[in-house]
């Protein structure tokens, strides 16, 4: 038995299957259930090399070892008859892993723990270092991730179910178009998921755990939000509660070991993509027992614009305390070393998966894509902690990409957004993009080499729809109804009118963030990024009238964009047009009240 064997047989003692029921790596489990066949038999056991467990498996072995190659015959024919009209090029496929983590910024230094990842992922392929999400909120942005779309056209605005969370819109409207489901339908791919799939997923006014979305094979879903004891996980559509022992619940853990069980059960003969989506490192913050006592003496990166007054920045940031309390400082000081602890179990994981693809043999043919749906703040211009604001630490995150054509050691500042991994995932797989509805682009010719800044785009969308109370928030009744996300020293993180877009631009010419707000103000903020890497100074009202024109043009366009419009040049792009006609009409009273505000 080689050592990746054996890994896994250890690994398969704290497996959430029992052992006396049918393993759910069958071939086309879902799918046979789907159609009303009883799913094939698969190994029913492994070998555990831990002793209290030798006798118990024993008979497993057993069983393992005489049903090995009659299972490879199932397996075989199975996909003999499923693929008998299919070119023989599908065999030759990529395999494709997406790692997708929670609130891990890029700005705060929230990949240095990360020492595997980088070593494994990016020195052995290429990091990203201009990578944006459409959305800073995790429903918004992973519906953006799915969908490959801007939150204007897949309608996701908040985490809630009136925010069209994993609701039942949701599901009729977006689902059955997310590359997953392209992926099973058009690529022939064996697809799995494991992890917080959206912050609604599970909700019994959406359909609960039961609901599987289409487009995947293999379901281990997290009910709800991130946690990492004391959860429930949809396993094929079936409730698995799990308590609070580290051993057997530990969820980031759990989520690596069905990872490798897949890995090792799954069809050989057909490709197969991987979604696992890491509770870390969002709140609560719980490490594992081996990590509690890292980083003891952290603190939360003191950049410039940690603990200063955003004077000229929209009012919910202006009414942030500055000087930050002792005690706020204290706690979001500990709240990042906490962040990082529970980060260390995501390496370990990325370390797992790795090197079972290495142990199999399919290390070479597999793209693993590292990447999180959005950043976080820790005291930046007096908010305690959070993400949903427009700068820099809340929009940008990480991207690290390894796999088949990729150099080791590259780096590209080419600007990505996470509206761009569904369309790279899916022409990672040989579909064209362009019969997809998706507002992104594949950025797999940059990781190739058949792409740079004069063919690849300059600018995308940012768009943040606020959220607020109708009533005062206890913690912070001065400020009345319409805020939300409060701490107990009156600072409010979000508000109703805490809703915005922005262009983000970076290229060759420029690295510009023009943003409007939709509040009675239409408050604007625009910052040069190259001379303002910290956003300090808000240059609105001094920047040239003309490019504050063609950035609103821009802005317009883009938020009502679809699919291939959404990739027209931005304003520092040659190939840019712009016609001032163009700004009036229907909205010409929007522009008369920004040029008023501006003055």
């Amino acid at each position: 038995m080689g050592e990746g064997t054996r890994g896994a047989s250890v690994r398969s003692c704290l497996s959430p299957f029992p052992f006396h029921t049918q393993h759910p790596f069958s071939p086309e489990p879902l799918r046979a259930q789907r159609r009303g066949a009883q799913p094939p038999n698969m190994r029913s056991a492994r070998v555990c090399l831990r002793s209290v467990a030798l006798l118990r498996l024993s008979v497993m072995c057993v069983t393992l070892l005489s049903n090995s190659a009659a299972e490879e015959n199932l397996d075989r024919n199975l996909d003999k008859n499923l693929d008998k009209n299919l070119d023989r090029s599908l065999y030759r496929r990529p395999n494709i892993v997406l790692i997708l983590t929670d609130d891990l910024d890029s700005s705060m230094g929230g990949m240095i723990p990360l020492n595997k990842t980088r070593k494994l992922i990016g020195e052995a392929g290429i990091t990203f270092t201009n990578t944006f999400v459409a959305s800073p909120l995790c429903c918004p942005s992973r519906a953006s991730i799915l969908t490959g779309k801007y939150p204007h056209n897949h309608h996701v605005i908040n985490n809630t179910l009136e925010g069209n969370c994993s609701s039942q819109a949701w599901q009729k409207s977006q689902e059955p178009d997310t590359f997953p489901a392209l992926l099973q339908k058009y690529g022939y791919y064996q697809t799995f998921f494991a992890g917080k799939y959206l912050n609604e997923y599970g909700n019994k006014q959406a359909g609960g755990v039961e609901h599987v979305p289409p487009g995947w094979d293999y379901w281990f879903a997290l009910e709800r939000n991130s946690k990492y004891y004391n959860y429930t996980l949809s396993v094929n559509g079936k409730a698995q509660r799990h308590g609070q022992n580290y051993s057997e619940d530990y969820l980031t853990d759990v989520l690596a070991n069905v990872s490798i069980d897949f890995l090792q059960y799954k069809s050989n003969y057909r490709p197969f993509f991987m979604m696992v989506s890491t509770p870390a490192p969002h709140s609560p913050w719980t490490a594992a027992p081996q990590y509690e006592g890292q980083f003891s003496n952290l603190k939360a990166p003191r950049d410039p614009n940690f603990n200063i007054h955003g004077k000229d920045k929209h009012w919910l940031i202006r009414q942030a305390k500055t000087p930050m309390s002792n005690s706020s400082v204290e706690f979001l000081d500990n709240a990042y070393r906490r962040r990082w602890r529970t980060l260390l179990s995501v390496d370990d994981l990325v370390e797992k998966v790795v090197k079972k693809l290495e142990v199999r043999g399919e290390l070479e043919n597999t793209y693993v894509i590292f990447t999180s749906d959005n950043g976080y703040h820790t005291g930046q211009f007096s908010l305690p902690l959070d993400k949903r604001q427009l700068y820099e630490f809340d929009i940008r995150v990480p991207l690290l990409v390894r796999g088949p054509n990729i150099k080791p050691n590259q780096t590209s500042s080419l600007l990505v957004a996470n509206i761009d991994l569904g369309p790279t995932v899916v022409d990672m797989a040989g579909y064209d993009v362009n019969k997809t509805q998706m507002d992104g682009m594949s950025f797999l010719p940059i990781m190739t080499g058949k792409a740079n800044s004069s063919t690849w785009r300059s600018d995308f969308l940012v768009e943040y729809e606020g959220e607020g109370h109708n009533v005062s928030d206890p913690a912070c009744p001065i400020l009345g109804p319409g805020v939300s996300e409060c701490f107990p020293d009156c600072v409010c993180e979000d508000a109703y009118n805490n809703t915005y877009a922005c262009v983000r631009t970076v290229s060759p010419a420029a690295n510009l963030q023009y943003c409007e707000f939709d509040d009675n103000e239409v408050f604007v903020e625009v910052y040069n990024l190259t001379a303002d890497p910290f956003q300090l100074t808000n240059i609105a009202k001094t920047i040239d009238q003309e490019v504050l024109e063609k950035m609103n043009h821009r802005l317009m366009m883009l938020q009502s964009c679809s699919g291939q419009s959404c990739r027209t040049p931005g304003v520092y792009d040659s190939r840019f047009k712009f016609d001032p006609r163009l700004m009036f009409g229907s909205l010409s009273p929007h522009i008369s009240r920004l040029r008023q505000t501006l003055k």
